[in-house]
This record gives structure tokens, C-alpha cells and sequence, in this order.
């Protein structure tokens, strides 16, 4: 089903070629149960092109592959839109993803039963290759938000969005650079796309489930994680911002609340040192970090959580979100 819409499903990857080759089979049989079937399109954000054997060797039918060198999250996701310029429908998955199934066609179904939305968002679930520790479950770090179907949204992630194009064009909306390797970029596109009039609802048939390694299950992942959240809010809320004035005053109002959540989370997280509770322990440190991100965010320091200094390229992992 995709009412005789072109439809491109695009999956952005950085050095994850065992996780990329797990899922392009499912992507490939999803796109071929919706009329015209669909094109899988895998954009690598490696400038050495690390998937590109691996893909071809595949031999997957309707799988394209292009290679964006340019580094950050940023700049693959304006290569998807590009590429599918004269495609109708642009829909994103992570390369560490499984989509449920059915996925591909919940999410046209529910575009199709909503014609003036610019962009439908799916539901992730996460999955444990080690299960986190009780501090870190106490903190409810991976729990996501779940909506009816239909119910209007304002911001999401790519990692499970659909985009009618023709919207997208329309409201003249793309990735930001600047944000390409701090993450957030995906944010400020969504919230942009809502603000000039967008209208982005949720399909919550759609499930991607999302598998988490173990370094990204750890207390101090997650924190940092919490601080870029916090982070890239304020960064993106500054630039949707109409003028110099309104900048400023939104300025002044974004270091209050971080330091008011600062200051929350710090008291939260004492209570539950001296009660030896991992609940307020962990919960109060996420406010901690969220609140001391939105403060620096506010100030102009960016927090780029997917830096590449030359040292460490070779041990990248996973593209930035």
C-alpha cells in the first residue's frame, strides 16, 4: 500500500556493517509489499565507503548505495533527500534497527489516512544485547513516548519518520549543518518543519525496535546522552527563534530553566544518595544532565557528542542522531 505513491526508504550508516546487513533483507521484503514497491536506499557516512563491497556483495534487488564524505548525521540526511528528489515519499530507519512487521506499510496507511501531514513518527522500542544495570533501568533513560494513532506531533528523530516530499520541499526544509556532529540536526528539521506549518501525526502500528550495545547502556552513556538532549533543545529553540529580541529573551528563559533543573536534580539526587534510592539517584542525575546541557546550550557552547578527532575515526561507531 502506498496509493500509488514512489516511495524511497533511506538508511543512514557509519562503520555498522554487520548491523547494516541484518537489516536490509527485512527492508528489502517490506518495500516489496507496497505498490509500486519501494527503493531502499543506504546513504554511508564513512569517507572511506567501509559498506560499499558489503552491499554490493549483498546482490539485494531495489538496494541503492551512495557514499556521503562529507562527516556528520547532517550531511547523509540531506544525501537521502537529495537522492530521492523525485521520489514521493522519504522514509528513515537506523542502520541498528528492526522494523516490526508490517512497519513500512503502517506507515503509508496511516499517511494515507492523513493527507495534509507532512511527516508521520513512528514508535521505538529498545532491546538489550547485555541488560543495563538497576541504576540505569531506575532511571528510565531508554523509555520513549507512545501516542494513539493520529495524535499531532511537533518534534521527533529520524530514526523512524516518514516524509511526504512534496511538503518538504514546499516549506523549504533542511538538515542543518551546524548541528551535524553535535546531533540535534533532526530536531531543528522536525521543529522546523512543524513551525512553518507541517503537520506531523503518529503511527503507533509502525514499531522499530532499537538494539542497544553495551556501551550505550551504561550510566555514564546515558548521562551524556541526557546532556546532549538538553543540549541540542536549547541550541535548536535558539535558532527557531524569530528575531535578535525575541533570541535573546528566549535565551535569558532557556539558562532559567536549565539551572532550575540543575538545581532539581542535584537536590533529587542527594535525597537519593542518603536513601540509597537508585530511583531518585538516577532520575535526579538525568535532570542534572539534561538541565546542565540546556544551560550551556543556552550560553552557545555546543556539546558535539559525534566529534571525529583524527585519533579516534578508526574506532567510530554508529551514526549520529
Amino acid at each position: 500500500m502506498s496509493g500509488g505513491r514512489s516511495v524511497v526508504v533511506a538508511v543512514l550508516t557509519y562503520r555498522r556493517v554487520e548491523e547494516l546487513l541484518r537489516l536490509l533483507p527485512e527492508l528489502v521484503r517490506q518495500s516489496g509489499l507496497v505498490d509500486p514497491p519501494a527503493r531502499v536506499l543506504v546513504v554511508d557516512n564513512d569517507p572511506a565507503a567501509g559498506a560499499r563491497a558489503a552491499v554490493a556483495a549483498a546482490g539485494l534487488d531495489r538496494v541503492g548505495y551512495v557514499d556521503e564524505a562529507v562527516p556528520g548525521i547532517a550531511a547523509a540526511r540531506n544525501r537521502a533527500l537529495d537522492e530521492a528528489a523525485g521520489a514521493d515519499v522519504l522514509v528513515f530507519v537506523d542502520d541498528d534497527e528492526h522494523p516490526s512487521e508490517r512497519w513500512l506499510e503502517h506507515m503509508l496507511a496511516t499517511s494515507e489516512a492523513h493527507p495534509d501531514a507532512a511527516a508521520v513518527v513512528g514508535p521505538v522500542r529498545s532491546e538489550y544485547a547485555r541488560e543495563p544495570s538497576a541504576w540505569v533501568q531506575a532511571g528510565r533513560f531508554f523509555d520513549r513516548r507512545r501516542l494513539p494513532t493520529g495524535t499531532p506531533v511537533e518534534v521527533a528523530a529520524t530514526n523512524n519518520l516518514l516524509l511526504d516530499l512534496h511538503a518538504v520541499r514546499r516549506l523549504g526544509v533542511r538538515f542543518d549543518a551546524a548541528f551535524g556532529l553535535s546531533g540535534g540536526s533532526d530536531t531543528l528539521f522536525t521543529r522546523q518543519l512543524s513551525a512553518r506549518g507541517g503537520r506531523m501525526v503518529w503511527c503507533a502500528e509502525a514499531m522499530v525496535v532499537d538494539r542497544v550495545p553495551p556501551d550505550r547502556s551504561t550510566a555514564a552513556w546515558v548521562l551524556r546522552r541526557a546532556l546532549r538532549g538538553g543540549n541540542s533543545w536549547s541550541r535548536t529553540s535558539l535558532e527557531l527563534a524569530r528575531d535578535g529580541a525575541a533570541r535573546r529573551r528566549l535565551r535569558v528563559a532557556l539558562v532559567a530553566e536549565g539551572a532550575g533543573r540543575l538545581l532539581v536534580g542535584l537536590g533529587r539526587a542527594g535525597y537519593g544518595g542518603l536513601t540509597r534510592s537508585p530511583v531518585h539517584q538516577a532520575r535526579g542525575l538525568r535532570l542534572v544532565a539534561r538541565g546542565g546541557g540546556m544551560l550551556t546550550g543556552a550560553v552557545g557552547h555546543t556539546y558535539s557528542e559525534y566529534r571525529r578527532p583524527r585519533a579516534r575515526r578508526d574506532r567510530g561507531r554508529g551514526v549520529a542522531s
